[in-house]
């Protein structure tokens, strides 16, 4: 049996195989590198073992350091959770050689689906519907469109969609380029591109004694840059003999490599239904909870089990009930190319209801940083009916508290709400086709004060109202000691305190505006920066007063706004520096203060490429130095944060005059990277 067991990961997938263990009462040992000494991974475990260094490739990728590690902390066995190790197999090996248990499946299983190229010639050989490889060399226009993928590896690195045929040589190196980077294997290989597919998966568990479960089916169509962002279980939409056949060839794959453990094995399935074999994950997948909902199964405790050696508790997998769906809350700005943020997570409040989940490796207080994926947690719903869980997770994530970095927080309930997605028209190109109508800004929200509030939008009048409850927050904040406010209504009311100077200050420290003349305070919406100029007023009963709405109560951290109609709305406000963060009813929104006064503000020269977050520098642009000709648009500089490659582009068509970047170097939020001078217009 298992007693002390070190999980080879860290982040949201430690916490909960963590979670357990302690269930089972095995020990738990986690492993972490510097950035990570404080992490919740860490705070949760037995014991730790530090892994000298912060960058993956000094630490949760050295192999020999984690096993030296579950050496030295008196561990019989490692779990790899998902990512990083947990398809190495000279890893699994090496876990083995050591004299430990490993939770995963045999070292050969690893070896032949570790890559793409001999995975599919195995499931040709088992009979598993396969798409027909193309040789980029001799591809013509009738093959387009194609997907370039890395034979090593996942995850969406180094793959590329090809439209036009004179593209395709340039997309080939620069797959390779990446895959080499992120796997050390530059193989890439080709294979038809299909338009509107869907990704459909099966999960799979299996023990040493022969028996297979194939555990129904996920849909995870919803991806960004080919990573998944929602998942559900069952995947909706699919007839008996459809489902049937991808069992049939989850299972045909699984025994093919006799395999044992837990393991996916994912699908593309064509809009006239048609399967044709991806690739089989030989891990537990990040999505995982959406089927132990609806099966009512601990998978991870299945791995301990069958790593034991013991059988699967029945010939065949329990009935499933229901319908799950999960959501990936990732710290990253949607509507700016999906860039990742970091900084401090002040507040991560999920709702704690009947049928939600949540699995995260961070708290409030924690901090997001530069080194590894943006993943802030997961969230779960499992309901009878596809209806009820979609909508029992839209509204969690609406409700949660989030306090720190932009995240897609708004972009995933606008997603589950989306009618394609309601009405399970679901396929692989649904933010292709619907991401600038998802991040858009609600109309009417640049007004710069709340005139007119119940005649815009929703959206906009949400946002407007929670600018006013800031501003009335921050006056209270800035005169009080935090006493609940309420308007006075006796006959000779006290005169009210005067508003200080806001929070963000001023270059005239002795001016303040006058309580009985209308005051403003100005803020910035984020991330979009939308400038919201609020106007109000305080009345002689003490009452704040502002065009369509009036203040009921206010405190520094709660606020209650009366709108003209009647509508009474609530907010909770905190304040981190010059960030104010307002809960609603409806949503959640995030300003910054600013000035009554403008400062100067250093600018850099036009054409100036700024790294847009940390990250390291991973290649630039063939042939590009000082003094070289690019066209607006032309990729120039790629740079790798978070486990994501990010393409900085030319502003305009012109001249390079300056280039800082060199692959390697690792720069900070802001720094120059480049100098494009435009061309002078004719």
């Amino acid at each position: 049996m298992i007693s002390t067991l070190l999980v080879a990961n860290r982040g949201e997938i430690a916490c909960r195989i963590f979670r357990t263990c302690r269930a089972l009462g095995i020990a738990t040992v986690a492993v972490y590198a510097d950035a990570d000494a404080d992490a919740l991974h860490v705070r949760e475990a037995d014991t730790a073992v530090r892994l000298p260094g912060a960058a993956p490739a000094d630490t949760y990728l050295r192999g020999d350091l984690v096993v030296r590690a579950a050496l030295a902390a008196g561990a019989d066995a490692v779990h790899p959770g998902y990512g990083f190790l947990s398809e190495n197999a000279g890893f699994a090996r090496a876990v083995q050689d050591a004299g430990l248990r490993w939770v995963g499946p045999p070292v050969k299983a690893i070896e032949m689906m570790a890559s793409k190229t001999r995975a599919k010639e195995l499931m040709a050989a088992a009979e598993v519907p396969l798409l027909s490889p193309v040789d980029p060399a001799k591809a013509t226009a009738d093959d387009l469109p194609l997907l370039l993928k890395a034979a090593a590896g996942g995850g969406g690195r180094g793959m590329r969609v090809v439209r036009e045929l004179g593209a395709l040589p340039g997309e080939v190196a620069a797959a390779t380029a990446e895959a080499a980077n992120a796997f050390g294997d530059g193989e890439v290989f080709a294979e038809p591109y299909v338009e509107r597919g869907r990704h459909v998966e099966v999960q799979i568990m299996a023990d040493e004694h022969g028996t297979v479960w194939a555990l129904g089916t996920r849909d995870c169509s919803l991806q960004r840059r080919h990573q998944k962002v929602i998942e559900e279980a069952p995947a909706p939409g699919l007839d008996k003999a459809l489902r049937t056949r991808l069992h049939d060839a989850a299972t045909a794959a699984a025994r093919a490599v006799g395999y044992r453990g837990a393991g996916t094995v994912e699908f593309l399935v064509t809009a006239d239904g048609r399967p044709y074999f991806l690739e089989m994950n030989t891990r537990l997948q990040v999505e995982h909870p959406v089927t132990e909902a609806v099966f009512g199964l601990d998978l991870v405790a299945l791995q301990l089990s069958v790593a034991e050696g013991e059988p699967l508790p029945a010939p065949t997998p329990p009935d499933p009930h229901g319908h799950a769906v999960e959501a990936r809350l990732y710290a990253e700005d949607p509507a700016h190319d999906w860039q990742p943020r970091t900084g401090p997570l002040h507040t991560l409040d999920v709702p704690d209801e009947p049928g939600l989940r949540l699995d995260t490796g961070y708290t409030g207080g924690d901090t997001i940083g530069v080194h590894y994926d943006p993943m802030l947690a997961k969230v779960i719903a499992h309901a009878p009916t596809r209806t009820q869980a979609v909508r029992l997770l839209a509204r969690a994530l609406e409700r949660t508290r989030i306090h720190g970095p932009v995240t897609n927080r708004d972009l995933l309930v606008r997603s589950l709400r989306h009618p394609d997605f309601t009405g399970a028209r679901l396929d692989t190109g649904f933010y292709d086709r619907h991401l600038d109508a998802l991040t858009a800004t609600p109309d009417g929200a640049t007004d710069r004060n709340l005139a007119a509030l119940t005649a815009t939008p929703d959206g906009a009048t949400d946002r407007n109202l929670a600018a006013l409850a800031a501003a009335a927050a921050d006056a209270t904040r800035h005169r009080t000691t935090g006493t609940p406010w309420k308007p006075h209504t006796g006959v000779n009311p006290p005169r009210p305190p005067a508003a200080d100077t806001p929070a963000t200050g001023s270059r005239f420290g002795a001016w303040r505006n006058i309580p009985s003349q209308p005051q403003t305070r100005r803020y910035r919406s984020e991330p979009d920066g939308t400038e919201h100029e609020i106007a109000y007023r305080t009345t002689r009963s003490g009452a704040i007063e502002a065009p369509g709405a009036r203040i009921l109560t206010v405190t520094p951290d709660h606020v209650t706004v009366e709108t003209d109609d009647g509508v009474t709305h609530r907010f909770r406000l905190a304040a981190h520096h010059d960030r104010v963060y307002v809960d609603g009813a409806t949503g959640s929104y995030t300003f910054t203060a600013l000035p009554r006064f403008t400062e100067p503000t250093h600018r850099t020269d036009p054409g100036s490429l700024l790294a847009p977050m940390p990250g390291t520098v991973v290649r630039l642009a063939d042939g590009l130095v000082a003094g070289a000709a690019v066209e607006a648009g032309q990729p120039l500089i790629w740079l790798e944060a978070m486990k994501m490659e990010h393409r900085i582009l030319a502003p305009a068509s012109g001249t390079l005059t300056a280039l800082h970047a060199a692959p390697g170097l690792q720069v900070e939020v802001g720094a120059l990277l480049a100098v494009v001078q435009e061309e002078p217009t004719p």
